[in-house]
């Protein structure tokens, strides 16, 4: 293996001419703009930022993959593939460059913005990163948002606590800021004068117009040789060196795959779907298109799901009857393409079981994509012939098992293992509810059940599927309540029935979020109702439509529910309204 030095300019400018390159058996660009933020503070600050892994191959025609931002086609044939840095690398490309990068399907711009008049001492903030769950739910996580969002949650929870009060929480805002080096862009923050676009310091070689931005007249100014240094400090980073290791062109593509495997294990850098990736295509060179091809098939009919946690999950379930990646590097070429040919027809079977037998017509309803493979699995079983019981059956298990959260109380993966031994063992969905009621207890649902859930719970998605199926409607366009409404003013939205500003200061924010102070109204009702408290636009409702609005969503129109002093009997007496609501719809069709 040799070792050589190279700056980041350097890598980037091989990044761009597609010298180098991202081998099939990487994963996808995943990281957080406030990771990349915290990437660029440590490059600034002089901090060791790890090392590259390259391979040098002649191979005319590796399996690759495109990255996260355009590269130019190698009009040579000597090609290096990143094995590791790829984060690291094309963050820093993203940025350096001004350029878009593609996550998730979607292109956008990495924009943060530096602090000219950075603290000296330059305090360390950063914030925890939290990867994407292993069981592929995709909920927002603090690292999505902006360091200004994220300051601002924190102190809004101190005020809600009668800590901060609303001018000091403003001005604590704006120090924590300050003392920020970088941070994810945001509108506000581009109007201040020492906060400076990074990408447009690197596009621009001139401190000049950055220095008048900053107020800065002329050289006696005593910010002038501050601020210029740090600009010029901020542009060295294009220096950084970075230590590569280059694996030797005698290595077979699997020998490297195996490197890659080893060396991502080690830390746990790498999701077990990611190092499965790579096992599998090292045996299966270009099966990348195959998957990527069915993904892109299952996300037109409206499944958009991970390709690691679901559809190769799901590959591996259909090989093996359990769940877990660790048997991959055990399984053949052979057996990989035909269990990938069976778990695809049986993921059919599942997503048009969800779609017209249970009414979950796309993936923001579910709890947890891993009832999908048990539902595909499930077919294969019955080699997709279900009796008119078993459908009632399998339909009653997945609404209770969503509704319940099933792959969220423990280790998902075990438990999942756990409903696949029972349809390997060709039992019924009966035992699957057996299991289920082992685990929860009661299979009911309960008012206290209901206490401290929000938006992001199982039981919310189970809410809107109770209030659809009770033909609630939006209050003012009576369109029926669904997801995939066109337009922007009958888009679905949830809507705090008691608004979030009546409430502030008075009850924590769980409270405020409290399920059973949501509802399902479209966008252009939303934002027509705004801040109004209920007992001022429950009676205009009323007149127009009478009381069917609010019992199809279980809401109490009673007046000694709708001040706000009574807040919290509102929030009682709607538990119970719903989970009354939520078990019946739930019996239906059983």
């Amino acid at each position: 293996m040799a070792r050589t030095d190279q700056t980041v300019d350097e890598l980037i400018n091989e990044i761009e001419r597609g010298v180098v390159r991202l081998p099939e058996m990487q994963r996808r660009y995943i990281w957080k703009s406030t990771q990349v933020r915290d990437l660029f503070d440590s490059l600034y600050r002089e901090y060791p930022s790890g090392t590259i892994l390259l391979w040098e191959t002649d191979d005319k025609e590796p399996p690759l993959q495109d990255m996260a931002i355009e590269q130019q086609d190698n009009p040579y044939s000597n090609t290096r593939l990143l094995l590791d840095g790829q984060q690291r690398l094309t963050s820093l490309a993203a940025v350096i460059r001004g350029k878009t990068v593609i996550v998730k399907d979607r292109e956008k711009p990495i924009e943060l913005l530096f602090n000219l008049d950075h603290p000296d001492d330059l305090d360390i903030v950063t914030e925890v990163h939290e990867e994407a769950s292993e069981n592929g739910n995709g909920e927002e996580r603090i690292g999505d948002k902006t360091d200004e969002t994220i300051a601002r949650i924190i102190l809004d929870e101190l005020r809600a606590e009668g800590i901060l009060d609303k001018l000091r929480a403003e001005d604590e805002l704006q120090k924590r800021l300050n003392r920020m080096t970088f941070v994810v862009s945001t509108k506000k923050l581009e109007q201040l004068p020492q906060w400076v676009k990074v990408s447009e310091v690197f596009k621009n070689d001139d401190n000049a117009t950055f220095l008048r931005q900053a107020g800065v007249e002329n050289w006696d100014d005593p910010n002038y040789h501050r601020y210029n240094k740090r600009l010029n400090k901020l542009r060295k980073i294009r220096e950084y060196t970075y230590r590569i290791d280059v694996l030797g062109k005698t290595l077979s593509y699997n020998e490297v795959t195996q490197i890659f495997v080893r060396v991502n294990s080690l830390g746990a850098k790498l999701r077990g779907a990611d190092l499965a990736l790579a096992q599998i295509t090292a045996k299966w060179r270009n099966s990348l298109k195959e998957f990527q091809k069915f993904q892109e098939e299952c996300k037109r009919s409206g499944f958009n799901l991970d390709l690691g946690s679901v559809h190769l999950r799901n590959l591996v379930v259909f090989a093996t009857a359990q769940s877990g990646f660790s048997t991959v590097r055990n399984l053949s070429e052979e057996t990989l393409q035909r269990s990938w040919r069976e778990s695809c027809e049986g993921m059919e079977f599942s997503l048009n079981f969800m779609r017209a037998n249970a009414g979950l017509e796309s993936p923001a309803l579910l709890a947890s994509p891993f009832v999908l493979i048990v539902v595909a699995y499930f077919g294969k079983k019955r080699n997709y012939s279900l009796s008119p019981e078993e459908e009632k059956q399998l339909r009653y298990w997945v609404l209770l098992a969503n509704a319940k959260g099933r792959y969220s109380r423990g280790s998902s993966e075990t438990i999942l293992n756990q409903d696949l031994a029972v349809l390997h063992r060709d039992e019924s969905a009966s035992e699957l509810l057996e299991q289920l009621k082992r685990q929860v207890g009661n299979l009911k649902i309960t008012p206290e059940e209901l206490e401290g859930r929000n938006q992001n719970s199982a039981l919310f998605k189970t809410m809107f599927l109770a209030f659809r199926a009770s033909d609630a409607k939006d209050w003012h366009s009576n369109i029926a309540i669904a997801i995939n409404h066109q337009g922007k003013q009958h888009k679905l939205q949830f809507h705090h029935i008691f608004p979030q500003a009546m409430l502030k200061g008075t009850y924590a924010p769980r409270e405020v979020n409290d399920i059973a102070n949501l509802c399902f109204i479209a966008g252009k009702t939303n934002r027509q109702i705004k801040d109004k408290e209920p007992k001022d636009y429950f009676p205009e409702i009323i007149d127009k439509n009478d009381l069917t609005p609010f019992k199809t969503q279980c809401i109490p129109t009673e007046k000694e529910f709708l001040n706000r002093e009574n807040y919290k009997d509102f929030l009682l007496e709607r538990r119970k309204r719903i989970a009354t609501r939520l078990n019946e719809f739930l019996e239906e069709g059983k």
